[in-house]
């Protein structure tokens, strides 16, 4: 049986939706990629009782490892490291030279900031050095110390904890400093299964279709009880995500085969790749094919097309420029669209994004043109023309084309965000085939 691990996230202003939470996501998928099995996130308040209450749960289920993120600053509300001390059995004691380090942490950062009074922040900082007796020190990347707390009673059943800060940036290297650094959380981790993890990505099917999917590979005598198999709708596309041991993976190979044969137009990634990825590699070309460029105009989707294109490092190579036009002025002066076809057809028209498409592309002097127009909110809708209703074109300049209509449901975030996915399953799609149609 593999290491049963468990998270802990504190704050309130988690709990509440102010904040929202990156580290219990980003940590379970660290334990999974050590071998470790992460069974339960919990998110709790700023409250000593009901942190206890989080780790005691989790140890009840037998968590061997459990990791909290947040409350470690100075702040009368920050109970972490002494919530922690009391679940283990420890008593809290100053530091001394933690206390030390941190203050030289604080000198610069209270330079720019004169009129503070230097020994109240060190004295309000002092808590930040107070920890568990006995507890690892992991050195602070901001102000804050992490910690790995064992059980003070040898023998106790209790879990390692590993206690982090709440910032992301401060919380991920911190993380590998106690991989690297920790030998209690290197004992737990020694017990850790080898574990596989593999993705197909489809589009355009429903997730109940990957449920039938299932039940037909059993059918065919494909032995799926080793392989832990989970669908997740994201962004319009069904992720099947499968975690196994290397003794299952005849079994997986066999599965993913039957869902390769059964849906071989739909599935676009038998690789974990992301549309995004695979769009950037038709762009890059290869030996056989030069670098393409690419251009956006977009309404409805406000630039967030362009955001996507320009995440990946190297974005500028490819990606020629985006323009956002919602006005039919700023469609006509910018993309060069006729006023007197968005007058006859609508700006919300087949007609209208393929001269959005060809329009950015003249404009900014790509090889592949985008043109993305619709209705996200309720502004603008007709009985013919519903929310969500979003026309995209993809053009080359080779001639090529291809030009969709979707109608997509959701809040107007989700409309416009699945819309860029649609486009770049287009874009894909024209990239990697001759075909115009």
């Amino acid at each position: 049986m593999s290491v049963r691990a468990g998270i802990v996230v504190t704050g309130t202003e988690v709990l509440t939706g102010r904040v929202l939470d990156r580290n219990g996501p980003w940590l379970s998928e660290q334990l999974l990629a050590l071998g470790a099995d992460p069974i339960a996130t919990a998110v709790v308040g700023d409250r000593p009782d009901d942190i206890l209450r989080a780790l005691r749960f989790l140890a009840a289920e037998g968590c061997e490892l459990i990791c909290t993120s947040g409350g470690l600053g100075p702040t009368a509300d920050d109970l972490t490291a002494a919530v922690v001390g009391e679940f283990q059995g420890r008593a809290p004691v100053l530091d001394e030279a933690l206390e030390g380090r941190i203050a030289e942490i604080l000198r610069p950062l209270m330079s720019r900031w004169p009129d503070l009074d230097p020994a109240a922040v060190l004295a309000s900082n002092r808590k930040q050095a107070v920890v568990p007796e006995g507890a690892e020190i992991l050195e602070p990347v901001g102000t804050a110390p992490g910690l790995v707390v064992t059980p003070a009673a040898p023998g106790a059943s209790t879990p390692t904890v590993v206690v982090l800060p709440g910032p992301p940036r401060e919380l991920q290297p911190m993380w590998a400093a106690a991989i690297m650094n920790s030998p209690a959380l290197q004992a737990v981790l020694r017990d850790a299964r080898e574990y596989r993890r593999d993705m197909l990505r489809l589009y355009g099917i429903p997730e109940s279709e990957i449920a039938a999917t299932l039940r037909a590979a059993e059918a065919e005598g494909i032995a799926l009880g080793g392989l832990e198999i989970t669908t997740c709708l994201r962004r319009g596309e069904v992720e099947v995500v499968t975690r196994y041991e290397p003794g299952e993976a005849t079994a997986y190979e066999q599965f993913a085969a039957f869902v390769r044969a059964r849906h071989p137009t739909t599935l676009f990634s038998d690789d974990g790749s992301t549309v995004d990825e695979q769009v950037f590699a038709l762009l890059r070309g290869d030996a056989s094919g030069p670098t393409e460029t690419i251009a956006v105009a977009e309404s409805c989707t406000g630039g967030l097309l362009g955001a996507r294109l320009t995440e990946r490092p190297g974005s500028s190579q490819f990606v020629r420029g985006g323009l956002v036009v919602y006005s039919d002025e700023a469609k006509a002066a910018l993309a060069g669209v006729d006023r007197q076809l968005i007058e006859r057809v609508g700006a919300v028209s087949e007609e209208v994004a393929a001269a959005l498409a060809d329009g950015a592309r003249a404009a900014l002097g790509a090889d592949v043109g985008v043109g993305v127009t619709g209705i996200a909110g309720p502004g603008g809708a007709t009985q013919g023309k519903p929310v969500g209703l979003v026309w995209l074109s993809v053009s080359h300049r080779d001639g090529r084309r291809l030009t969709r209509s979707v109608t997509l449901p959701g809040t107007r975030a989700d409309i416009r965000d699945r819309a860029t996915t649609v486009a770049l399953h287009l874009v894909r799609r024209l990239l990697s085939s001759s075909d115009p149609g």
